[in-house]
């Protein structure tokens, strides 16, 4: 099956925050997800979705200062308490926008620390969250993010996040399968979908290397499209890229594979 959602993080922010579930709208998805809606009460986002009858595929688990370049907080063990506060606001979010899953970043530990124990808190962090969201029947992912843009990230392959996840040991957790970033670790992508299939929950796309809309770069959008349609994938992909001009101009890739 193969379905769209827009990551309204990323697209439509020729307009405000607010105004971008209306734009996805209008431009025929039936389906939107956010990297961090905190800004903005959950009811408001509720309330706006629901009269646009839009769902949510994904949200994020609050990464404490990954965004500006530090090191996350989902594998520093004197983080854990950031990082579980995070976990709950996060879940009453989740229980009020319904999303399918919810995902967590790793984060990027400083090279000074002891890698084997940032792995260990990770999947004791992953465990903590997989329990927390099945108790209003949400889904955890965990993605790779490539060295290239995000050099020391504590995962970056699709075998790492099977042994995250497999360290983690529950039973709420699956692979959030970022397109862009296996083409930027030089994997290859139908190879590794296929493989993986069956431990991934979500998946999300960017053209390579320059993130943008599909037909800007590398990637076989053609040969990944077709792979998940013709697989038993019943989840959502989500375009998560940086447009080069308005996200309007950027979607003809929508018209052709939708």
């Amino acid at each position: 099956m193969l379905r769209f959602s827009a990551n309204l993080s990323t697209l439509f922010k020729e307009v405000p925050f607010p105004e971008r579930p209306a734009a996805a709208a209008a431009a025929g998805f039936r389906c939107v997800e956010m990297q961090f809606p905190y800004d903005t009460t959950a009811k408001t986002l509720a309330a706006d979705l629901e009269r646009l009858s839009l769902e949510v595929s994904v949200i994020n688990v609050p990464a404490g200062d990954l965004v500006e370049g530090g090191e996350g907080n989902a594998a520093i063990r004197d983080r854990q308490e950031d990082f579980r506060a995070g976990v709950e606001m996060c879940r009453r979010y989740a229980d009020i926008l319904r999303p399918r899953n919810v995902n967590v970043l790793a984060g990027a530990p400083a090279e000074a620390r002891d890698r084997p124990d940032c792995l260990k808190v990770l999947a004791e962090n992953l465990h903590y969250t997989g329990q927390a969201l099945s108790g209003v029947s949400v889904g955890v992912v965990v993605e790779a993010i490539n060295t290239v843009d995000r050099p020391g990230f504590l995962l970056s392959t699709p075998e790492d996040v099977m042994a995250a996840m497999d360290a983690a040991d529950h039973a709420n957790l699956s692979m959030e399968f970022d397109i862009y970033h296996m083409a930027m670790m030089r994997i290859p992508v139908v190879n590794a979908f296929r493989t993986h299939l069956d431990r991934i929950g979500h998946i999300q796309f960017a053209d390579a290397p320059k993130r943008n809309e599909p037909g800007t770069g590398t990637v076989d959008f053609d040969a990944v499209f077709a792979a998940i349609r013709e697989s038993e994938y019943d989840g959502w992909a989500a375009a998560e890229y940086f447009p080069k001009g308005t996200t309007e101009e950027g979607l003809g890739w929508h018209a052709e594979y939708a």
